[in-house]
């Protein structure tokens, strides 16, 4: 059995890997935790450019790592947002099939909802549609009511603080360059100086495969960027939206399509679409960085996609670059929606694990290398699902280690 470890360190200070030093911190009080986060805050990429939902867990296949995690991190970002005073609503989701050929999808959502235990699940009639969202259109719908929405970066900072509070070290613009390995423990090499370790937990998000990489596992993916734009509603359109309206999605990817999110803070956005990143950091049409898109070019499985999927990727393209596109896109959940309507939002860049034969990795993965736990793709719902995930690796390092 490896010996206990007494110092933890955890690399990227988002959403998932604060979750996972809060976890350590509630579970082992004093245990001397470094959280190393390359910029100058906490939680500045994936986790504070999403759309802020409390997802419901609808989506996921029963029994896999995602629906699990979902629904139990639901149920705990809320007890967190009550406990914590940060503002939630849960205001529910109206999920809409526009054509006959969706409704087989649609029954097959509503099954795996019920498979994953959710509560109030309701088919709808279109004329039942209309009652909660009097401006979107459909044949047939899924209401699900315990959808909701929060500020992930809010919850996030909250997270830092409470680690910090717990004794535990927030190392910013600590950028890791190295890994190595000695004797029982692993020295983080950073632009700031070494942080050594007996137990490191990779949770680099974006730069996660670059992370393994450097700890020598051999984990056959890599990340490839994935960048979402974004419009919003113009204030007087507000009213259109209750609380949210999505479109029936394709299952053979793992984007849900564009659809409408009611914020927190007010406001409403509509999108996103799904776009190769020139750059992983790349928040813009013309972000780019020649080693990201090399990196992801080279991989073998890239291709292999390309060639499977390139039909959807030119619709993807064009809706990015053409406003019209994305307005008939829009359309097809509340075709009175207009150009007019929407003006230019922000954009997010998800960190998607692709293996070797091309598949994009759909469940959340995790790895294991001598002294290193690597999370290797935990896309949406991780924000949602972040204090069951942490849960999950603490679990599993306390079995690893046969921690009381």
């Amino acid at each position: 059995m490896p010996k206990a470890p007494n110092t933890i360190a955890i690399i990227g200070g988002g959403i998932v890997g604060l979750a996972t030093g809060l976890e350590l911190t509630r579970r082992f009080p004093g245990i001397a935790l470094s959280i190393i986060e390359k910029e100058a805050a906490v939680a500045r990429h994936q986790t504070s450019h999403n759309s802020g939902v409390i997802h419901s867990g609808i989506y996921y296949k029963p029994g896999s790592l995602k629906a699990l995690l979902c629904v139990e991190g639901a149920k705990a970002m809320i007890n967190f947002c009550q406990q914590n005073e940060i503002p939630y609503e849960i205001c529910g989701k109206v999920i809409v099939a526009t054509s006959d050929d969706e409704l087989p999808r649609l029954k097959e959502l509503y099954l795996r909802g019920q498979g994953n235990g959710l509560e109030g699940l309701r088919m709808l009639h279109a004329g039942e549609i209309r009652e909660i969202e009097p401006h979107a259109a459909g044949i047939q719908g899924i209401h699900v009511p315990s959808t909701g929405i929060v500020d992930y970066s809010r919850v996030a900072q909250k997270y830092a603080e409470l680690i910090t509070a717990a004794g535990g070290t927030i190392r910013l613009s600590h950028e890791v360059t190295g890994l190595k390995r000695n004797g029982s423990s692993t020295i983080v090499e950073t632009t700031q100086g070494p942080v050594e370790a007996d137990l490191v937990i990779n949770c680099a998000g974006l730069h996660s495969d670059r992370i393994s990489r450097l700890a020598n596992a051999k984990l056959d993916l890599a990340i490839i960027p994935f960048r979402g734009e974004y419009y919003d509603l113009a204030p007087e359109k507000h009213h259109y939206v209750k609380g949210l309206i999505y479109p029936v999605p394709d299952p053979r990817f793992p984007f849900l399509g564009v659809h409408f999110t009611r914020r927190i803070g007010g406001g409403v956005e509509a999108g996103p679409n799904a776009v190769l990143a020139l750059k992983r950091e790349g928040y813009s049409k013309t972000s780019f960085r020649p080693r990201d898109l090399f990196e992801s070019v080279t991989f073998p499985g890239f291709w292999i996609m390309a060639a499977k999927y390139w039909r959807t990727s030119v619709g993807e393209y064009n809706r990015s670059w053409s406003k019209a596109a994305f307005v008939r896109a829009l359309q097809r959940l509340m075709p009175e929606l207009t150009g007019d309507d929407l003006v230019p939002g922000g954009s997010g860049v998800r960190a998607q694990a692709l293996d070797i034969d091309g598949k994009l990795v759909d469940d959340f993965r995790f790895a294991y290398t001598d002294g290193i736990v690597h999370v290797c793709n935990v896309p949406s719902p991780a924000a949602t699902a972040s204090l069951a995930i942490g849960r999950h690796i603490v679990d599993t390092i306390v079995s690893t280690y046969a921690i009381d």
